[in-house]
């Protein structure tokens, strides 16, 4: 007998069990269908998954449920992104090993993932910390290094003194180091180096062709890469300097008149020199290195510079000497690490300019602007006409770049061109080396006869000592008693391991790959395997890995490519980046941040009012905010689940907001969710009871024909929704067909005709097919009370009949002479005569074309018109 109210806390191991069972989920890779790879970026294994983990796999298995019921073989698995820094810190506070810390999270993060009834394949799973993946990685290290994709030079870092550890850019936050906030440090240390700009060009020219990337994504990207067409352009040093020109990176040679000094990096090479007999230099350039390297530091921090005292010639006119300054905003990484700066036409220079009271002149005036026009605090970068340029007075901007370069191409300094034409990129190469423990050793040998010399390929893995405390700073790894020591197998002597372990975003850069074929042994992929299956056909993730991510796997795919691994290039075809999880925020009155799970509240509305559960002190209702654990607004997802079940979670991250945006946490929301699970399973539970039974029907009467005419309708418009990943759109259309068959259901005869009892079991299979991707536990309880005789989750997507949904009538777009007019609604199987009577007749056109007689009327069959006078 079927309860009254649904129960998930029974059904959903049940169902979960059954999947189990019958490898409902199970991918083969000989399966000759068309395939499908969906994916959804891995997690870290922190400990518990959150809210936004829920969203996140929810939304890719709603994908993976209907490519698989549409006809797809469909890979939807499953791994751990298990490196990194977190595993050792929380070694060092436990006194534990990192591996332990690691695989007990994964333990109870896959219990959780487990626990939403995600449609995963988990025999394909994969942790980035075991030696059966990180193998495979060494291989490629060594297959890289082979073709000159991978090189070892002396470079600046961000070194931060209490990890102690190199930092990437973007992990030094106002100075300090996003974990320990130490102040950080410049330090000069031998890296090893994947070569991405070797595809900077293609990386940058790729991304025209991921049309179902997010505009935001691919610009971001390009943004990154930063191609930039510009002149290399040499100045003379005035006065005796040991350094007779300086070259600079500009891609405005036509501001070269508004020239009002040159920058250099603090890691120029002449500021070094001159900095070894100018302490206040010397002082002023340690300065600069504790700021960090990365564009966004330099970007916020406040631009200073040092005048150095010497000065250079402008390129067109000897008498005329630029101040050179040391400056702060100046990379030496990009370009030739100095700058000539333009204040009128560039924001920074500007800025430097007024702070300094170097004056500015402006050589380019809008078009038709007043001779008048002046700059005072925001720069002109626009285009127009050169003025205060001599010889380019007149010109556009664009003519005078051509010009100036052309001249100052004809000139020699020292045997060489004073100016050369030269496409630049702010893309660099990506260092990988990490001073820590928790990381993918690098297969390299340190000997002082043969020098750097790769381990042998049988070698690997290369696996990290089990044996290793962390009961001082620094990494374990350089004072292992045995491990670091070995011998060289060129020579046979006494050598050492490379103790530094590879950035993390390595390890993820090639999962995504690993997964087609994760049990095989000998290769990182079978070439003829991973080509069937790459590239992911959608890829859900995060837009906080928009750039560096995403970037990084594009260069490795890339990468393996060269080496033979992958016969592609691109590893996403579809990228879908999901909004974050948002919560209120609270605050007890002495400032501390309060959980929602402490918190009761009193009233609605403008009224609402938060008390803390103990003591029934008032409660400071704060900002919405992503859920953090600092701020300790976050919900557990096991807490939703214990009390209402995972569809019941799952549903409300899919319905309350658009996939792209962010969703608000609200226990309304999830209560109302809950509701809507309980209206469904009686609703379903009506049609059971009145379809129990009935024959298959060979027509349909007009009555049977409208309710199939909802269903089908409604079918139809979720398929192209979720063809978009417009979830909360198809949760809209759900609410709505339950609406119409709850009221269908409510006005029909006592003792339906069986047409009728045959189009509300058809309807309601269309119900269940649409909301059982979403909730997938209830789907399946509800496919057996409609007599389904096997799982729903392997039962094919219904065909929606389209002669039941086509209207009788169009309303077509009315042009006259290419500008729209108004509308003509006809019928759809109108004649072209008829059309044309029609659209003569309707008073917009007879006013737009002013007692003038058409000359002719184009119409594109069910389309557009267009009335030519």
């Amino acid at each position: 007998m079927r309860p009254d109210r649904y129960n998930p806390h029974e059904s959903e191991p049940k169902w979960q069990k059954a999947w189990s069972e019958k490898q409902t989920f199970l991918t083969r890779n000989d399966d000759d269908r068309p395939k499908y790879y969906v994916l959804e970026m891995f997690p870290y294994p922190s400990g518990r998954i959150h809210m936004g983990h829920v969203r996140n796999y929810a939304m890719g298995d709603v994908v993976a449920r209907v490519m698989r019921a549409r006809g797809h073989n469909v890979l939807h698995p499953m791994g751990w992104d298990a490196f990194g820094m977190p595993a050792e810190n929380a070694a060092r506070l436990n006194r534990s090993h990192p591996g332990v810390w690691t695989y007990a999270n994964i333990a109870t993060m896959r219990k959780q993932l487990q626990s939403m009834g995600l449609s995963i394949d988990w025999s394909r799973e994969v942790a980035t910390c075991d030696p059966s993946y990180y193998r495979h990685q060494q291989a490629m290290f060594l297959d890289m290094l082979d073709k000159g994709l991978i090189y070892r030079k002396n470079a600046k870092v961000n070194w931060d003194p209490v990890d102690q550890t190199v930092l990437a850019n973007e992990q030094v936050i106002d100075g300090r180091g996003w974990r320990s906030g130490a102040l950080v440090e410049q330090r000069e240390l031998t890296q090893w180096f994947f070569k991405i700009t070797e595809f900077a060009e293609d990386l940058l020219t790729s991304l025209d062709t991921l049309d179902r990337w997010p505009e935001k994504v691919r610009l971001m990207q390009k943004n990154w890469i930063g191609r930039s067409e510009g002149a290399l352009v040499k100045f003379d040093v005035a006065g005796p300097q040991a350094v007779k020109t300086l070259e600079v990176f500009t891609t405005r040679p036509d501001t070269l008149f508004g020239a009002r000094f040159l920058a250099l990096s603090p890691d120029h090479p002449f500021a070094a020199e001159l900095a070894r007999t100018n302490p206040a230099l010397q002082e002023f350039i340690e300065e600069c290195r504790r700021i960090g390297t990365s564009s966004a530091a330099l970007e916020t921090a406040e631009k200073k510079g040092f005048d150095t005292g010497v000065r250079v010639k402008h390129p067109f006119d000897g008498e005329w000497t630029l101040p050179v300054y040391v400056a702060n905003f100046v990379l030496m990484d990009y370009g030739t690490g100095a700058i000539f700066g333009c204040p009128a036409h560039d924001q920074r220079d500007l800025d430097f300019a007024r702070k300094y009271d170097l004056g500015w002149t402006i050589v380019v005036r809008p078009e038709d602007a007043d001779p008048q026009f002046v700059v005072d605090e925001i720069a002109y970068d626009g285009d127009g006409r050169m003025v205060n340029s001599r010889f380019l007075d007149g010109m556009t901007p664009a003519e005078a770049r051509e010009e100036v370069v052309r001249r100052l191409e004809t000139e020699t300094v020292d045997g060489a061109p004073r100016a050369k034409r030269k496409v630049n990129f702010k893309l660099r190469d990506w260092g990988i080396s990490r001073q820590r423990y928790w990381g993918c050793p690098i297969p390299i040998i340190h000997c002082e006869a043969c020098g750097v010399v790769p381990a042998p390929r049988e070698t690997l893995p290369i696996e990290l000592p089990p044996d290793v405390t962390f009961d001082q700073p620094g990494n374990p790894l350089d004072r292992h008693p045995s491990w670091r020591n070995t011998t060289c197998p060129k020579c046979g002597k006494p050598a050492v391991r490379e103790t530094d372990t590879m950035d993390t975003f390595v390890d993820s850069s090639w999962y995504f790959a690993r997964f087609t074929d994760p049990w095989n042994a000998n290769a990182p992929t079978d070439k003829a395997v991973v080509d069937r299956w790459l590239p992911v056909d959608q890829y859900i993730g995060g837009i906080e890995h928009a750039i560096l991510h995403l970037l990084y796997a594009r260069f490795f795919t890339r990468a393996m490519r060269a080496t033979g691994h992958v016969g592609l290039s691109e590893p996403f075809a579809g990228l879908f980046t999901q909004g974050m999880v948002v919560h209120e925020t609270y605050k007890s009155a002495d400032g501390a941040w309060m959980s929602p799970s402490e918190i009761r509240f009193d009233a609605e509305g403008p009224a609402r009012r938060a008390f803390a559960l103990d003591d029934g002190r008032p409660v400071e209702i704060g900002a919405i905010e992503k859920m953090s654990k600092s701020k300790r607004n976050t919900v557990d997802p096991d807490d939703i689940i214990a009390t209402y079940g995972a569809d019941t979670a799952r549903w409300f991250m899919l319905s309350d907001s658009p996939p792209d945006r962010d969703v608000i946490w609200t226990e309304d929301g999830v209560q109302a969710a809950g509701k809507f699970v309980q209206r469904l399973w009686r609703l379903i539970g009506e049609i059971a009871d009145m379809s129990e039974g009935v024959a298959e029907v060979s027509a349909y009467g007009d009555k049977a024909n409208a309710i199939r005419k909802v269903a089908h309708a409604t079918l139809a418009k979720a398929e192209e929704d979720l063809a978009r990943l417009r979830f909360n759109r198809c949760v809209a259309h759900i609410y709505d067909l339950a609406n119409q068959l709850g009221s269908l259901l409510a006005n029909v005869e006592e003792t339906p005709e069986n047409d009728v009892r045959c189009a509300f079991r058809e309807a309601g299979k269309i119900l269940v097919h649409l909301f059982a991707p979403m909730m997938p536990h209830l789907g399946e309880e509800c496919w057996a009370e409609l007599g389904g005789d096997k799982l729903v989750a392997e039962t094919p997507w219904p065909v929606a009949d389209r002669s039941l949904i086509v209207e009788d009538v169009i309303t077509l777009p009315v042009q006259v002479n290419g500008k729209k007019r108004t509308e003509l609604t006809i019928g759809r199987d109108a004649s072209p005569s008829e059309i044309e009577a029609a659209t003569l007749a309707l008073e917009a056109i007879q006013r737009a074309c002013e007692g003038r007689k058409p000359k002719k009327i184009i119409v594109i069959p069910q389309r557009i018109i267009n009335v030519v006078v």
